[in-house]
Order: structure tokens, then sequence, then C-alpha cells
């Protein structure tokens, strides 16, 4: 049986260092934002490299599920979700798979983002759907606060494996920097402190400026923050 787990973060988060420390047991294949391009097609939003997604991804969610269920060379199989990408009516083939909620502080998310990009709403930064996507998981799926994460990830992780009822392995900790062929065709855009890491950041509270249209758009995803982060892992 494999073992299939999604986390799902919005962006801005340490998510694509989370699939790099999976990707570093010799157990496990991962898979980097699998319903990106169904999110570009059904959306018709303008990101960088939009039409390098479209063309490297099934655009059909069902083509998506179908890919997450099927056939796996590894005995862990571990997905990397936005959580904005997938839609309320979208939740069929959750109970398939194990789940894990990866939020951050919504200030800081939004000064990240807009770093990137020069317009945000609160539909942007996936905390709104991972609150929503609360009634269709099991009361025991795990939510991580980055911050928490980060003051101890191989806590976390021990945790974590121990809980999908996989054994810890120190490889998890650390990893050469540069690409990996898993990583999706959007790296480039967003990439740049991931490729040249070898391991987690050391947590550090985080200086943010925010314009007036900014700061509301973190406030109006505070209270779902706030629901997911008193659910948090407490280690």
């Amino acid at each position: 049986m494999t073992v299939r787990v999604s986390v799902w973060s919005g962006p801005r988060n340490i998510s694509t260092a989370m699939m790099r420390s999976w990707e570093n047991r010799p157990d496990c294949t991962v898979v980097d934002e699998p319903f990106y391009a169904a999110y570009l097609a059904r959306t018709g939003l303008e990101h960088p490299g939009r039409d390098e997604v479209l063309a490297s991804q099934p655009t059909d969610p069902a083509d998506v599920v179908a890919a997450l269920l099927g056939p796996c060379p590894t005995p862990v199989h571990y997905a990397k979700q936005m959580s904005h990408h997938v839609l309320p009516d979208d939740v069929g083939w959750l109970p398939e798979v194990r789940h894990v909620l990866l939020v951050r502080d919504p200030r800081e998310v939004v000064a990240s983002y807009v770093r990137s990009r020069e317009a945000c709403e609160p539909e942007d930064i996936g905390l709104l759907q991972q609150q929503r996507m609360l009634v269709h998981l099991p009361d025991d799926t795990p939510v991580v606060d980055a911050a928490d994460f980060l003051r101890d990830p191989e806590a976390h992780l021990r945790w974590l494996c121990d809980w999908l009822g996989l054994d810890f392995t120190a490889a998890m900790l650390d990893w050469p920097a540069g690409p990996r062929a898993s990583d999706g065709v959007w790296a480039p855009y967003w990439y740049d402190a991931v490729l040249a890491s070898t391991g987690f950041a050391a947590y550090a509270p985080r200086a943010v400026d925010l314009s007036a249209h900014d700061a509301a758009v973190a406030e109006a995803c505070r209270p779902a923050y706030d629901e997911l982060r008193e659910r948090r892992l407490r280690i």
C-alpha cells in the first residue's frame, strides 16, 4: 500500500522546502502543485510562465486526481498542494489521501506575495480555502504553522512521520542545493530561495510594511488563520 499525503499551503510559505525534505527520502516520490495548470485554465489568471504551466500539466482536474491516485514507484507519495488551486466541488477524492494543512501568518504571506506580483486579494493566499477544506477533512488532520515548524523542524517531521506510520530519517533535514526534475516549470519565477537552500532556514520574525490595501487583504484572512492556528500541532 502506498502512503499518499497531500500537504496544503498557500503561496509564499515553506511548502517547497517541505517538498525538498520529503523528496530527500529514498522511499518517496513527490509531485509539485499538480492542480496549477487546471487552476490557470479555469480562472484565466495571468501568472508568470502561464503558457509553460498550461503546457506542462493536465488542465482537467479529473486527470490530475487520476494521476494522484494512480500507480506510484515508491512506498510514499507526497503532493505539494496549493489550497487555492482546488474548487469546493473538487473534493470527492480527498478521503483517498492523508492531508496536512500548512499555514503562515497572513501579513507575512502578503508581504512576500506582493514582492513577486503587483496585485493581491484574499482569495490569492490560500487561507480562506484551507478554512473551507476543514469540513471535508478528518478531525485529526494536522495543521502545521510555519513559524512553529521552523523553530524545530526535526520534532515536527518526526511527529508527521509517526502519524503516517513511517520511519523518520535524518535525510529529511538537509538536501543538495539546486533544481530538481520534479520542480514545476514555474520554478525559475518563484523558487530562487529554495534553489539556493540546503535545509530549513531558522525561524526569524519578519518586519512587515504593507500598503493599506495589502494590510486589508491580510486582515480579511486573519479570522481563517486564527481558526486554523488554534488547531495547530503543538510539540
